[in-house]
């Protein structure tokens, strides 16, 4: 997606990671699941993501760009993104933490080899 308001949100997610922790950042990525989401259904809709963008900082994203992130997110192929999906996307957004937690995870693996390899 194009666009320097994309970027620029995707940039604060490790920034809000490393300042809220985990639980934290869990808790403010489901903040903004409910600000985007369709009331009524509980889910994110192009309708819903279009009409309460800008509350994201994210008004400038065109009609195809939004329908773009809808389809890139919408892991079951329902037309609409649930809590998890929106979670999922907005990790998938974020190369650098993306980066992290598999940094992370090799650091756990390596641990985890190293302790089995000892009993």
């Amino acid at each position: 997606m194009a666009g320097t308001k994309t970027n620029d949100f995707q940039d604060m997610l490790p920034m809000m990671a490393n300042k809220l922790g985990g639980d934290g950042l869990i808790r403010e990525l489901c903040n903004g699941f409910r600000l985007l989401m369709d009331k009524e259904k509980g889910v994110i809709t192009f309708e819903s993501l279009k009409k309460n963008s800008a509350l994201l900082g994210l008004q400038n994203l065109r009609d195809d760009e939004l329908m773009s992130m809808l389809r890139e997110g919408d892991l079951n192929g329902d037309g609409h993104l649930d809590q998890m999906e929106f979670c999922v996307l907005m990790f998938r957004l974020s190369p650098e933490l993306m980066e992290e937690s598999e940094d992370l995870l090799e650091i756990a693996l390596q641990h985890e080899f190293k302790a089995n390899s000892a009993r």
